[in-house]
């Protein structure tokens, strides 16, 4: 057996199937993450599973998403999800503690450990030598209770290091060579993992940057090794008896092979609208900007907001720009304030917001329409930032700073040059100030079951019925290629606050591709439902289940696509929805909106095979389609869904 990380972490907790390639498997998850735009959902799944007390390890919800209390509806679903987790005996990560990601790393990630979290950038606990996946809510509502993870066995992709990074480029430029090399495609099916003698040079925090936007590779996630960068990072953390080793053989084979010589990385930055459409910053400097924005939890760590503050300190952000900062975590504002930093950023103009995810999200600081925004962000799908005609640029935090002086986009070596700037150089704290009272422990098992708080605006979870033997319906929508979870369930502050109420919700559905898909939509649920046709990658993105779900409420019976992003084709199944895909996908340009589509004899052919013919009745013509779900997944779309599946086994 090949003896790299990804396979050690695998083959040590593999409960089910065979590790070939393209063949499911059966993880035991030991810890599992949850965040408060996606958790509602999880405690409803939950609930609806009869769930007792959680069965993993350790199980976290975190409140860093929705944390703008413009009304009464995001606070009513803090409570709920307080109340949930004393209901199953799930840690509490109050608002204002922290971002997930970095303040799990901090808090609870352990080397060797398999994690799945909803919430796609998950991935980010590979920086730790853990086996950390994306996963869509009922994915983590089974592992809470107790139940594997199912994924097809990914291919192995070792990408080794070499050389060390030059001065003024940083971790976030690494990735966005690898989203240069590869797109927003390369990682499907595949785990990313780094290895060789780069990796001596790059800390715990700088393989986080690396690892959380794997996601934006379509990677099943990312490892690290476990080595003396991790033990570093845990002890600072006061953690270092929570480190294990866990290296890859001398010998370690992998599917696929790359090479990254460090030492010829530059400054990089990625072009409205996605991440893969990565330059030179150097190609694009001079260009005018009005907004920059330093956090996320693709660029958390301590480094990257001292690195912000010493380019901009002793000097002024020039009026038209908004210079934002998000601290990712409390702890690490404490620290930035401690050494400094802080008071740097303010003095030079900065606004400081609270510790959260706000504008990855589009929960506030929306650009103008016609400005650029510089973001050291994980994403720039279209509207994504709240602002529906947007233009926002991906770029580290060393760009961003430097083109927070400057007002226009600047390569921060020339930055250097103008202002006579020497290059940062960091140095961490031995220790973090580690303050753990906003984390609320999960109550004793001894202690009563707490009861749900559900407010107004949280629904119970629809019931859909079983997928009918034959569906005869029209294409209701259209898309083209890349289209994101944002697009099919949007972010933002206005939609995001009814994710507890999925018939609210479902009235935002494809609204940012055509406005009048939910009334259409609505308008034929209960009789012949619908079809959606894709292009390559639909689904990419965030891994939210909504963007499943409200489709599903308003009728939606299949997709065929020329492919899939890998949670959302989870999720489809999960909620009873055909994901198909073109025998040959030139046939995509055959379809149009409008057309009459059947497929029949559905519960005799999707467990027989993976091909299935399609009629487009309108046209009279005919097309291959297979789908590449498991038996355990057709059960589930046959079924109406995992919830009405394990519904009914219970019964039997």
């Amino acid at each position: 057996m090949p003896g790299s990380v990804a396979h050690k972490l695998i083959a040590s907790h593999l409960v089910e199937g065979d590790m070939i390639p393209g063949h499911e498997v059966g993880i035991a998850i030991d810890q599992t993450l949850t965040q408060d735009a996606t958790g509602t959902l999880v405690m409803q799944e939950l609930e609806a599973l009869g769930l007792d007390r959680a069965r993993t390890g350790v199980s976290v919800q975190y409140v860093d998403h929705n944390l703008l209390q413009a009304d009464e509806r995001n606070a009513e679903d803090h409570v709920f999800l307080e109340s949930a987790c004393r209901r199953y005996g799930i840690w509490f990560s109050r608002a204002g503690n922290g971002v997930s990601h970095p303040t799990h790393m901090q808090r609870f990630g352990v080397p060797g450990a398999t994690m799945v979290g909803s919430d796609s950038h998950t991935c980010a606990a590979g920086s730790l030598g853990m086996l950390a996946v994306g996963v869509g809510g009922l994915e983590a509502a089974l592992a809470i209770a107790g139940r594997p993870l199912y994924i097809r066995m990914p291919q192995i992709w070792g990408v080794r290091l070499t050389g060390q990074l030059p001065e003024w480029c940083s971790a976030k430029d690494v990735i966005l060579e690898m989203l240069r090399r590869h797109s927003v495609k390369g990682g499907l099916n595949r785990i990313i993992e780094y290895h060789g003698p780069g990796l001596d040079t790059l800390n715990a925090m700088d393989r986080h940057v690396i690892a959380n936007m794997g996601a934006e590779l379509g990677a099943t996630t990312t490892v690290f090794p476990a080595d003396e960068a991790v033990r570093s990072f845990l002890r600072a953390e006061r953690r270092e008896h929570d480190f294990v080793p866990l290296t890859a053989d001398a010998d370690a084979s992998y599917d696929v092979t790359e090479e990254i010589d460090l030492s010829t990385i530059e400054p990089l930055i990625a072009k409205p609208s996605a991440p893969d459409n990565v330059v030179p910053v150097r190609e694009v400097a001079g260009t005018e900007i009005s907004q920059v924005v330093v956090g996320s939890s693709a660029n958390p760590g301590l480094r990257d907001f001292l690195v912000a503050a010493s380019i901009v300190a002793g000097r002024q952000i020039p009026e038209r720009v908004s210079f934002d900062v998000n601290p990712t975590s409390r702890q690490i504002l404490t620290d930035m304030t401690r050494l400094g930093g802080t008071v740097d950023l303010i003095n030079s103009g900065a606004r400081l917001h609270q510790t959260g995810c706000l504008g990855c999200i589009g929960m506030g600081q929306a650009p103008a329409v016609g400005q650029n925004s510089l973001r050291t962000f994980p994403r720039n799908f279209p509207g994504r930032s709240g602002t529906p005609e947007d233009s926002v640029w991906l770029c580290s935090p060393e760009t961003a700073a430097a083109s927070a002086l400057t007002g226009e986009i600047t390569e921060p070596r020339e930055a250097a040059r103008r202002f006579d700037l020497d290059h940062p150089e960091i140095e961490l704290p031995d220790h973090s100030s580690v303050n753990t009272t906003m984390l609320s422990p999960p109550p004793a098992p001894t202690e009563p079951p707490a009861e749900l708080v559900k407010g107004p605006n949280i629904s119970s979870l629809p019931e859909f019925p079983p997928l009918p033997d034959s569906v005869e319906a029209p294409v209701l929508l259209k898309v083209g290629d890349d289209v994101s979870t944002d697009e099919i369930s949007p972010a933002g502050a206005v939609a995001l606050p009814y994710r507890s109420n999925v018939p609210q919700l479902a009235e935002f559905t494809f609204v940012r591709i055509d406005d009048s898909y939910p009334r259409r939509a609505s308008e034929i649920a209960d009789s012949t439902g619908h079809f959606v046709v894709g292009g390559q990658n639909y689904g990419q993105g965030s891994s939210r289940e909504h963007a499943a779900i409200t489709p599903r409420f308003l009728g939606l019976r299949a997709v065929v696509a020329k492919s899939f992003a890998r949670i959302h084709w989870q999720n489809l199944a999960n909620f009873g929805i055909l994901a198909l895909e073109f025998g040959d996908p030139s046939d995509y340009d055959r379809i149009d909106s409008g057309d009459m589509l059947s497929l029949a004899n559905l519960t005799e052919t999707l467990p027989a095979s993976a091909e299935i013919t399609m009629r487009n009745t309108t046209k009279g013509q005919t097309y291959r389609l297979r789908h590449t779900l498991s038996a355990r997944q057709v059960d589930s779309v046959l079924a109406g869904g995992q919830i009405p599946l394990l519904a009914r086994a219970a019964q039997s």
